[in-house]
């Protein structure tokens, strides 16, 4: 190998190395902020306004270098659209699962601690009887908010717009408000192990929000590509 290949190669893996700390940055912080505003409920009624101003804040930093994915979903949706290298997909997933994983422990063991923990105690989420509810609640909003990134952040037709972060955070908004209180309003896979490890949901349920989630986001980028 010549020294310019060596370059490029190491090029390359720094790019990536980049590009897999935005995406846990960014979505460390959404899974902060649902923890600790919507969990624990330090925000109260607020809490999708602040789950959104914090999707919306890290969309715009984290775009122009990874994509600002921040969900496994939208990385998968976003490989079967084309825009993006299958080799990203399970490292790009990873970090976000791991982002996830970290910031609900930071969520639960360093911030809402103590007196705070016991004035805000968590309520566990009982999917019992609402099973249907749950997975078409999960399936039609990820498939809403795939289908919305899709079409503003990844179509040539709306290349360069400035409203693609908003329009993201706004459907993540409108699916908070509208079945926060049936499926807890996740339409993503880190969000949905931070809720697991935070302990809002028992373990055995996570299969309630992955598998509609998935099958959203696919649903979502089929028809994408169909349109185009």
């Amino acid at each position: 190998m010549d020294v310019l290949s060596t370059f490029y190669l190491m090029s390359d893996e720094s790019d990536m190395n980049v590009k897999l700390i935005t995406e846990f940055i960014g979505t460390y912080f959404l899974c902060l902020t649902i923890c600790v505003a919507g969990v624990f409920g330090l925000s109260g009624q607020n809490a999708p306004f602040a789950i959104a101003g914090t999707l919306m804040v890290m969309i715009y930093a984290g775009a122009h270098i990874s994509g600002a994915h921040y969900n496994p979903a939208v990385t998968i949706s976003i490989w079967i659209r084309g825009a993006c290298e299958k080799s990203e997909v399970v490292p790009y997933a990873l970090s976000q699962l791991a982002a996830g994983l970290i910031a609900a422990l930071i969520a639960a063991n360093l911030i809402v601690t103590g007196s705070i923990s016991e004035d805000y105690p968590i309520e566990m989420f009982e999917p019992s009887g609402m099973e249907t509810s749950i997975i078409v609640s999960e399936i039609l909003f990820t498939f809403a908010l795939v289908f919305v990134i899709l079409n503003v952040a990844t179509s040539e037709s709306n290349e360069g717009n400035g409203y693609y972060g908003a329009a993201i955070a706004l459907v993540v908004l409108a699916g908070a408000l509208t079945v926060g209180s049936i499926s807890l309003a996740s339409f993503n896979p880190a969000v949905s192990l931070s809720l697991v490890v935070v302990g809002k949901m028992a373990a055995a349920d996570l299969w309630l929000h992955l598998v509609p989630q998935l099958l959203g986001a696919g649903a979502a980028s089929l028809v994408f590509k169909w349109n185009i």
